[in-house]
């Protein structure tokens, strides 16, 4: 039984390299082709970034109607909120974001948020109109247009496909070698009659490490999207402050919708975990910046400091 088992995995083991090698010798002739007709850097380069702006473009375009149908969102009519739209009308006079349409939906949670696209709206959940005070909405208000300005999640969009594009470039170039030593380890192990041990060679950790630089270069390209995310929560707060005159307004509204999305199971709330706690790895991975900190801030320019 353990002769057949040594033959079968020694047999394997040969059809895997073979396969193998036949793969990573056509990627590198294939790379090799492509290195030989290569043009300039400046129309690699500005192919690579051609290709992710378009991509990021017909995805912005495409998510955000496809995000509209799927809200059921219908638009506020001006007679049910008059002096809301006093206010609104004020805030896109003011400032270059357009007119967005003011939509209701039944969201998950109380909140408002931006969505661009052929025509800019703004979704409000039903349950804001209670919880928040006219000061507060239009502070909210004058928050998402903030980020219509900035064309902040046509950027952010624009970002995750460059993202991707660079992913993608890099895996490429690395793609005999990921195939190649990966496929070779696992023979060799094969051959020895320890599948398991594959990943502990030379040739395995190579595999991994090779894995890990495309790995590293889409965490490096992610984290400065993110980062660029919460800053743009930061000047959203900023301009929707300056524009109102009332930055407490918005920092309650904040309050009021952290606390309305947090779960209220009296005395079991010790008993449960929320999420709501946030480490360092939370924070770095997080696309808006901690809620204590975006009032604090707030309260701190109410009292120009």
């Amino acid at each position: 039984m353990a002769i057949g088992r040594r033959l079968a995995l020694g047999a394997l083991g040969l059809a895997t390299l073979v396969t193998y090698l036949l793969a990573g010798v056509a990627g590198y002739r294939l790379l090799r082709v492509l290195w030989a007709q290569r043009p300039p850097p400046t129309v690699i380069v500005a192919t690579v970034l051609g290709t992710a702006l378009l991509f990021g473009v017909l995805s912005y375009w495409t998510g955000t109607a496809r995000l509209k149908r799927s809200l059921d969102a219908v638009e506020l009519p001006r007679s049910r909120a008059p002096a809301l739209y006093r206010r609104y009308d004020r805030l896109t006079g003011q400032m270059r974001a357009g007119e967005p349409s003011l939509l209701v939906a039944r969201l998950p949670m109380p909140n408002a948020f931006a969505v661009g696209g052929a025509s800019g709206a703004i979704v409000v959940d039903r349950r804001l109109f209670a919880l928040l005070s006219l000061d507060e909405l239009e502070a909210l208000l004058a928050h998402e247009l903030a980020h219509f300005e900035r064309r902040d999640a046509l950027v952010q969009t624009l970002g995750y496909s460059l993202t991707q594009s660079l992913v993608g470039l890099v895996g490429s170039v690395l793609f005999p070698v990921v195939v190649l030593t990966g496929g070779i380890a696992r023979a060799v192990a094969m051959l020895r009659g320890d599948p398991g041990s594959w990943s502990a060679s030379l040739l395995g950790r190579t595999h991994r490490g090779a894995l890990g630089a495309v790995a590293l270069v889409g965490l490096a390209v992610t984290l400065l999207v993110l980062s660029y995310s919460r800053r743009r929560e930061w000047a959203a707060d900023d301009r929707a402050a300056t524009v109102t005159g009332k930055p407490l307004a918005l920092a309650r509204a904040l309050r009021k919708i952290e606390r309305a999305s947090t779960p209220d199971l009296g005395p079991l709330t010790p008993l449960y975990v929320h999420g709501t706690e946030e480490s360092p790895l939370s924070r770095l991975l997080s696309t808006h910046p901690p809620m204590d900190d975006r009032v604090k801030r707030l309260e701190k320019r109410a009292q120009g400091v």
